[in-house]
């Protein structure tokens, strides 16, 4: 019940409206696919819902070729549930897990934000349920204003946990501190502004890519 193995992802990008313009969208959702992104989730939380499916339906195009990597949507469950393709990402204040899978079924990606290692353990408890969960923000972000930096050692901790399910390490990560991520034990990570605010997203996917470990 957690859908798609996910075991080999590393990079995840995250298409957000915060950063990329709308007249910018497929171009960069392009460039996040040619780069070698192994999931991309579609955040638009500022959007009202019939402009989020505005923007779902400029890149599902880019989805329908074999290959391509999972489009996950960020807690938007009625979004998602209209196209079966679609991931679901949830944080702590939206839809819990449990309900979350249950609507969804047992054969789509659906993750969870955590931001403690209590929170952290939770969704490792619920391995049955997610397909992956996220820890951060590990630096300061203006992505997560509202949060926090949780800082390295949550990355440690979590990792001596050994969770059944892959877990992405996400916030203010960029090429000039991803390597203390790594070190600090982390094997997959999400990148947000360092990406789309780059002329070359898909170069700088790459970039990440080569330095993170191998699948």
């Amino acid at each position: 019940m957690t859908g798609p193995d996910l075991s080999s992802a590393r990079f995840y990008a995250i298409l957000d409206t915060g950063y990329v313009d709308s007249n910018r969208w497929p171009e960069t959702c392009r460039q996040l696919i040619t780069g070698g992104a192994d999931l991309i989730q579609l955040r638009a939380k500022k959007e009202s819902a019939d402009r989020r499916r505005e923007l779902l339906e400029t890149i599902l195009p880019l989805f329908e070729p074999a290959g391509t990597p999972p489009l996950i949507v960020n807690d938007d469950i009625d979004l998602c549930l209209e196209y079966p393709e679609l991931g679901l990402h949830v944080g702590q204040e939206d839809l819990p897990a449990a309900e979350a899978r249950e609507r969804l079924g047992p054969d789509r990606i659906l993750g969870l934000s955590t931001h403690s290692v209590e929170q952290a353990r939770g969704a490792i408890s619920l391995a049955d349920q997610l397909s992956y969960f996220a820890v951060g923000p590990v630096f300061a972000t203006p992505t997560k204003p509202d949060y926090a930096a949780v800082g390295l050692d949550l990355v440690r901790r979590v990792a001596e946990l050994r969770p059944a399910r892959p877990f992405f390490c996400i916030g203010g990560i960029k090429r000039d501190n991803v390597r203390e991520v790594l070190n600090a034990g982390a094997e997959r990570i999400v990148v947000v502004s360092d990406v789309l605010e780059d002329s070359d997203p898909a170069g700088v996917v790459r970039t990440y890519r080569d330095i993170l470990p191998a699948a």
